[in-house]
């Protein structure tokens, strides 16, 4: 059992104004293994106002300083890599085979690359007789997501940091345990006060506060479509900017010339790694009708050779669902696609001999429409539509009718196919016959996926202002 019973404001471990403890639900077993204070407006105002007093100081602090701390925050990770990732598996249900490569590791290797993207800040551009000077944006409100909480609050910390902007963090109450980690962390180093501030609690009251707070300069939330609708509207009265990762509802489009088995396998295990809890799941995959009936065989065949059980058990592949709620969630989906007539190939049910834990069956529909519900609302389980396509157009077409633009994929016979085919598709990202996830690279979508870009410089520019000096 892991209790906090403060919150991290101003470079100390305050008692919070709010009332009340949060129980943090292994979601395997069903069992509490921590508690977080539930904060309320009050402790909001105490955090942005220690993060305002910070602001001047620390955006005024040597580029070189910003990327030492930065250095020490990846050592610190590093160090306890083990524990934080036990930390999230228990409060997630991600299992182990996974959870410290994805939801540790990579995002330490994110962090990482700001020490010395941090430069950036001292270079000066030169315009006729202009010098352009990038400056930090100010205080910013993090609310991040459940289901990758470490690496969402690190993809947003990571350039705010390097940037020069003080920040405060409101974790998912799902998962709260590896924010309260990480503050003691960043206590370990000693960034200078105020300048990165915890305050947990529920959305309607902290996060609404942060969202709609007039010293609030920028607000970056990664969660569901509606809420991001939300998180605008409080912050619009101010015109704060707004960063915003939201649903998706990304296709795999599958060529007739492809490697069948490689491809379809891939799209297998994409949706099902973290039980379809990723924002950037496959959960569309297009394919040749004429290769259509193979294709499901090997779905099929993959789908039931995956592990499903004990996230601590090494030969887990899948986990369950984060809570009681998402599993009903997905559940309710499950049924609604079988009354649009999809075909149910498998799953769609609680696991065989899995009595507690809040797991769903990895699941397959096939003879899915693209139009069906199931196809165009973000379900968030281990769900995988199989839609065929009669040509190209129509597939790229499919490809492309969602009200969501985060991810996508292309698995052609060759590089430069896939790449035209990449090209076409209205989406953030587009991953060519298996490529790997780039921390350097921009992340972010089109359309109902959000606005704004993480990791890489672009996600550095979510945090700076551009001043022209003319002379």
């Amino acid at each position: 059992m892991r209790e906090y019973a403060r919150l991290y404001i101003d470079g100390a471990w305050q008692v919070p104004s709010g009332q009340g403890m949060a129980e943090v639900i292994d979601p395997a077993s069903e069992v509490a293994i921590g508690r977080v204070p539930m904060g309320d407006e009050q402790d909001v105002e105490r955090a942005v106002n220690a993060a305002r007093r910070a602001f001047a100081d620390w955006s005024r602090t040597p580029s070189s300083r910003r990327a030492g701390y930065i250095r020490a925050l990846a050592e610190q990770l590093r160090a306890q890599a083990g524990e934080m990732a036990d930390v999230i598996t228990s409060e997630l249900g991600m299992p182990v085979q996974w959870c410290q490569m994805v939801q540790v590791d990579g995002p330490v290797e994110g962090l990482e690359q700001y020490v010395e993207l941090a430069g950036l800040m001292d270079e000066v551009r030169e315009v006729g007789n202009s010098l352009v000077y990038r400056e930090a944006v100010g205080v910013c409100a993090f609310i991040n997501p459940w289901n990758y909480p470490l690496h969402q609050m690190i993809g947003k910390l990571a350039p705010a940091l390097a940037a020069g902007c003080t920040v405060v963090v409101k974790p998912s109450q799902e998962t709260p345990l590896h924010a309260f980690l990480l503050a003691e962390m960043i206590d370990a180093i000693g960034l200078p006060a105020g300048v990165f501030n915890l305050v947990s609690g529920p959305g309607s009251k902290v996060g609404e506060a942060l969202a709609r707070h007039p010293q609030v300069d920028m607000v970056s939330f990664t969660g569901s479509t509606g809420a991001g609708v939300r998180v605008s509207q409080a912050a619009a009265p101010t015109v704060k900017r707004v960063c915003l990762e939201l649903g998706g509802k990304s296709p795999l489009l599958i060529t007739a010339d492809a490697d069948l088995e490689a491809a379809v396998r891939h799209g297998v295990q994409d949706v099902m790694i973290n039980s379809g809890q990723t924002c950037t799941a496959l959960t569309r995959m297009l394919l040749p009708v004429e290769r259509y009936a193979e294709a499901l065989e090997i779905a099929l065949a993959e789908t039931r050779a995956l592990v499903m059980g004990d996230p601590r058990d090494p030969q887990s592949f899948l986990g369950p669902m984060c809570s009681a709620g998402q599993r009903r969630t997905v559940l309710d989906y499950i049924r609604l696609g079988q009354e649009e007539g999809a075909r149910l190939l498998c799953g769609g049910d609680s696991a065989p001999g899995l009595e507690r834990g809040f797991y769903v069956a990895p699941t397959l529909f096939a003879d899915v429409d693209n139009r069906m519900r199931i196809a165009q609302e973000e379900i968030f389980g281990p769900v995988l539509c199989l839609i065929p396509y009669a040509d190209e157009q129509q597939a790229i077409s499919m490809a492309n009718d969602s009200p969501f633009g985060l991810s996508s994929a292309v698995w052609a016979g060759n590089r430069e196919r896939g790449l035209a085919l990449a090209r076409q598709m209205r989406a953030g990202q587009c991953f060519v016959n298996g490529g790997g996830f780039n921390y350097r690279a921009p992340f972010g979508g089109y359309k109902q996926s959000g606005n704004g870009r993480e990791w890489g410089e672009e996600g550095l520019g979510e945090f700076i202002e551009v001043k022209a000096v003319q002379l």
